[in-house]
């Protein structure tokens, strides 16, 4: 084994050994000293891959941001055929892909909250990115919003451990919230320069992608 390749293997027991500590612990829990006895690694071989305890939270979060962004990429493939809001489907179904998914993005993003704000800048940008290319498409721009923050609010609930909610009735809300049919009826047409204004807004989105 080269030695790119150790480090880059160091490097992934690292970061699981941090997301481990966040999920079992919680992220006030999470220094080098506990990722080095969670991963067997040296302290030194820790160190060596990260300076610092917010050095490691950046890469976590980076890398889990990565693996959801590629199952969005792929579920906006679908939903660009199924769905009358691609944009909507696809950032409630990745929400719920992270609840559903044991060491998610979730928990990074609650270790990043709790140590340090600034980490959240560009998950806040993403955001930015993501909502103005949903209220691009929508038809009914607050309406869409609500059933983007419900899904956020499902979220929240059950990173913090304050949902009551089980899990068959989490799974069928999430299946309401993807279901454009149940929220046509309640849909109200936006006005025309509201509609101008989100064709800008979906024109410069499309440009940004490419």
């Amino acid at each position: 084994m080269d030695n790119a390749t150790r480090s880059e293997r160091s490097r992934t027991i690292a970061l699981d050994a941090a997301l481990t500590i966040v999920a079992r612990d919680g992220p006030g829990r999470l220094t080098l000293d506990a990722i080095a006895r969670e991963s067997g690694l040296s302290k030194g071989g820790v160190m060596h891959q990260f300076r610092t305890k917010e050095g490691v939270l950046r890469a976590l979060l980076k890398r889990q941001m990565s693996r959801f962004d590629e199952f969005a990429t792929r579920y906006r493939a679908k939903a660009r055929i199924e769905s009358a809001n691609p944009e909507l489907a696809t950032d409630i179904a990745t929400v719920r892909e992270a609840i559903n998914s044991p060491n998610s993005a979730a928990l990074a993003l609650l270790a990043a909250m709790a140590e340090s704000p600034d980490l959240m800048a560009p998950t806040r940008e993403s955001d930015l990115q993501t909502v103005t290319a949903i209220k691009a498409e929508a038809t009914d721009q607050d309406l869409a919003m609500l059933r983007w923050a419900a899904a956020r609010g499902l979220l929240l609930g059950e990173l913090l451990g304050m949902s009551p909610i089980g899990k068959s009735e989490l799974d069928r809300l999430f299946a309401r919230l993807l279901d454009d049919t149940q929220w046509s009826a309640l849909e109200r047409p936006a006005k025309p320069r509201a509609v101008k204004r989100a064709l800008r807004a979906k024109a410069t989105t499309a440009r940004e992608r490419t």
